[in-house]
């Protein structure tokens, strides 16, 4: 189960979900026109169900910048929100694999038990964003046959990445769907799986104030910058 927060516990980091108030999303729809009578978008307000924290573009300066991925049934429109700090009720993670695994298709269920499994072997929690998430937290179809599983490793500096992706790796030899994802810092800081496992001696790292390049090994360190 979702166990928000309140905004002011923790800042929200990318693919944190964001709760906004009623009064917050009146304001976030009134620039988007027609979006403001869409049925399914008051349908989600109505609900109360999230949005993802994303990164801010450039002409963003205030505000906390959200997405609403609406799903392939409404044209997988991407909705770029800019919410007031004002509105923000509450911030959680994404769903973990286990909250993930009720609303995943059956022939999913295998590979999901088998990452329970190394997550747990290597202290690294894992949860899941983008298509299985949306599904997990609305109940509308957001995964198709030619969906990927995206994941979000939560690590520590003494956990061995090396042998963590060598893992995943093995999982998704038999997995019925590609496993893409990233490994995550506590500090947000984040790099795809598969360009950490191609052994690169730079990093593309991620974070919500924007991407830069990092040594291997800083990345592992907890390291900011070069």
């Amino acid at each position: 189960m979702i166990s928000p927060c309140k905004s002011a516990e923790r800042p929200a980091r990318r693919h944190d979900l964001v709760f906004v108030s009623p009064r917050g999303w009146r304001a976030m729809l009134d620039p988007h026109g027609d979006l403001a009578c869409d049925p399914l978008v008051l349908h989600w307000v109505e609900l109360g169900w999230p949005t993802i924290r994303r990164r801010a573009l450039p002409s963003e300066a205030t505000g906390l910048a959200l997405g609403l991925p609406l799903p392939p049934s409404a044209g997988k429109k991407r909705l770029s929100l800019l919410a007031g700090l004002d509105d923000i009720i509450a911030v959680a993670r994404p769903p973990s694999l286990r909250e993930a695994r009720l609303s995943a298709p059956p022939c999913w269920r295998p590979t999901l038990d088998r990452l329970e499994e190394l997550t747990l072997r290597h202290s690294a929690p894992a949860r899941v964003f983008g298509s299985l998430a949306w599904q997990s937290l609305t109940g509308l179809d957001y995964v198709t046959t030619g969906s990927d599983l995206d994941l979000l490793f939560e690590t520590r500096p003494e956990i061995d990445l090396d042998r963590l992706v060598a893992d995943l790796a093995e999982v998704e030899i038999e997995a019925p769907m590609r496993l893409d994802g990233e490994l995550m810092r506590a500090d947000g800081a984040a790099v795809n799986w598969r360009e950490f496992s191609a052994g690169a001696s730079e990093l593309l790292v991620k974070s919500i104030d924007g991407v830069s390049l990092l040594d291997r090994a800083q990345f592992i360190s907890g390291a900011t910058r070069p």
